[in-house]
C-alpha cells in the first residue's frame, strides 16, 4: 500500500492526523490510547470532528484542555528536546509508535540546532514543545505505525509567504527550521500567503518521505481522506488529502525518469572517441552509453551517441559530454521509462560462482548469466553450457 499526501492547503500535524483518520477511522480508539500512554498530556483531550468548509467535506482533529479554558503561556514555554525524548522513552507507548515519535522530534531538533547554531542536545522547543504539538506528533506516530504503509509520497508543497509570530519574534515564512526540513522536496507558489507548512508538518514529511517523495509505480487508487486545518484560506480549502494506492495485479512494473543526451560526431578519431565513451560510461550518474554508425550530410559516416543518465545529474553529464567529445551541440530531454523488477542471484555451476540476473516478466520469470563471469572460458560451447547451467539453477527448465 502506498499513501500519497496532497497538500492542497498545506500540512500541519493535526491536518495529517485528521486526513488519516478520515481514511482509516478504525484507528481512532488506538490513537486515543497512545496519547494517554505518553505521560506528557495530562489534562488534554483530543477530538475528531466532521468538517465542511463549503467546498470539501472531511475531518478536523482538535486538541484542547479538558477544563475548557485556554492556559496562557502554555504555547510558548520552553521544553528541552532531551526532556521530551526521555519522557517518550519511559512511556508505555508501543515500541513502533515510540520510535516514530522520537524520530519526528529528532528531525525537528536537528533543524532547530542548525538554525540557532547550537548542539542538538542543547535544543529547547517553544511552539513545538507545547502540549498540542506533542499530541500531534504522538498521534501522527501512532497512525504511521498502525497503517503500516509500504511507501509514502507527497505532491508539490505550497511554500506560503509573509511573517509568522513565534517565541523568537516574527520569522519569515516558511520558518527557518521548516526550510531545512523541506530541502529536496518539490514546491510551488500558488499565491496564497501565510504559513502553509508548519515545522511539525515538515518533520513528518521528512520522516516519511525523505528524498524519495515521488512515485512512478503502477498502482490502483483505492481510497482517500481529507483533513482540515484551523486557518481559513482565501478561495482554497485549507486541507491535506491522503490518497491510498494498492499495487496492481501481475508482475511489478516500476518506473522512473531517465535523462537522454544525443549527438552525432564526424570529426573525432575512432580511437579517441572510444576512450571518451569509456569515460562517460564510468561516471556514476550514467546508466549506459550507446554508439551507432549513421550517414550524415554529404554522405559522411558519423557516430551517433546516446547517453542515458540520472536526471538530477544533467548539468554534470552535459559538461562531461562537451569535455570528452568534439561535439558542439547536444540534444537532451528527460523521458519516462518502465522497469521490470529484477534481482541478482549468485549460484554455483561447474565449480564456479556465477551471477545471474533474474527478471519477473508478464509471461513468466527469465534468468540470464552475467557475461563477464564466463569470459574466462575458452570456446563458445563451453561458455554457453556454463551459462545454461547457471540459469537453470535459478529458473529450472520445465519438462
Amino acid at each position: 500500500m502506498e499513501l500519497h499526501l496532497d497538500p492542497v492547503g498545506g500540512l500541519a500535524g493535526d491536518m495529517f492526523i485528521a486526513a488519516l483518520l478520515d481514511l482509516f477511522p478504525q484507528h481512532e480508539a488506538g490513537l486515543q490510547d497512545s496519547l494517554a500512554r505518553t505521560g506528557l498530556l495530562a489534562g488534554v483531550a483530543c477530538r475528531l470532528l466532521p468538517h465542511n468548509d463549503g467546498i470539501l467535506v472531511g475531518r478536523r482533529f482538535r486538541v484542547e484542555w479538558t477544563d475548557g479554558h485556554h492556559h496562557h503561556g502554555a504555547d510558548h514555554h520552553h521544553t528541552a528536546w532531551r526532556t521530551i525524548r526521555e519522557a517518550l522513552e519511559r512511556s508505555d507507548l508501543d515500541p513502533a509508535v515510540r520510535g516514530h515519535a522520537i524520530a519526528i522530534f529528532r528531525h525537528l531538533a536537528e533543524a532547530e540546532a542548525r538554525v540557532h547554531g547550537v548542539d542538538v542536545e542543547a535544543v529547547s522547543f517553544h511552539e513545538v514543545g507545547a502540549w498540542d504539538s506533542i499530541a500531534d506528533i504522538v498521534g501522527a506516530a501512532h497512525l504511521i505505525a498502525a497503517v503500516d504503509a509500504d511507501r509514502w509520497t507527497v505532491g508539490d508543497i505550497p511554500l506560503g509567504s509573509g511573517r509568522v509570530r513565534t517565541a523568537h519574534g516574527f520569522l519569515p515564512v516558511p520558518a527557518p527550521a521548516t526550510v531545512l526540513l523541506l530541502q529536496g522536496f518539490a514546491t510551488i507558489d500558488d499565491g496564497v500567503a501565510g504559513e502553509r507548512v508548519t515545522p511539525t508538518g515538515a518533520a513528518i514529511l521528512r520522516h516519511l518521505c525523505g528524498d524519495n517523495a515521488r512515485s512512478t509505480q503502477r498502482r490502483t487508487l483505492s481510497g482517500s481522506g481529507i483533513g482540515f486545518g484551523t486557518r481559513i484560506l482565501p478561495g482554497l480549502s485549507n486541507c491535506v488529502r491522503v490518497l491510498r494506492f494498492d499495487g496492481a495485479a501481475g508482475p511489478e512494473i516500476d518506473g522512473d525518469a531517465v535523462l537522454v543526451v544525443e549527438c552525432e560526431i564526424d570529426d573525432q578519431s575512432g580511437e579517441d572517441l572510444a576512450l571518451a565513451l569509456d569515460r562517460l560510461r564510468a561516471h556514476p550518474a550514467v546508466h549506459d552509453v550507446i554508439q551507432a554508425p549513421v550517414f550524415g550530410k554529404k554522405g559522411r559516416m558519423m557516430a551517433q551517441i546516446r547517453v542515458l543518465a540520472r536526471p538530477e545529474a544533467q548539468d554534470e553529464v552535459l559538461r562531461l559530454c562537451f569535455e570528452e567529445t568534439t561535439t558542439i551541440g547536444l540534444r537532451h530531454q528527460v523521458q519516462r521509462r518502465a522497469v521490470l523488477a529484477r534481482s541478482m542471484v549468485e549460484v554455483e555451476a561447474g565449480g564456479q560462482r556465477l551471477r545471474v540476473k533474474a527478471v519477473d516478466r508478464p509471461g513468466g520469470r527469465t534468468a540470464k548469466a552475467e557475461a563477464d563471469d564466463v569470459a574466462g572460458l575458452s570456446g563458445h560451447a563451453a561458455r554457453q553450457a556454463r551459462r545454461r547451467a547457471a540459469e537453470d539453477a535459478v529458473e529450472p527448465k520445465k519438462p
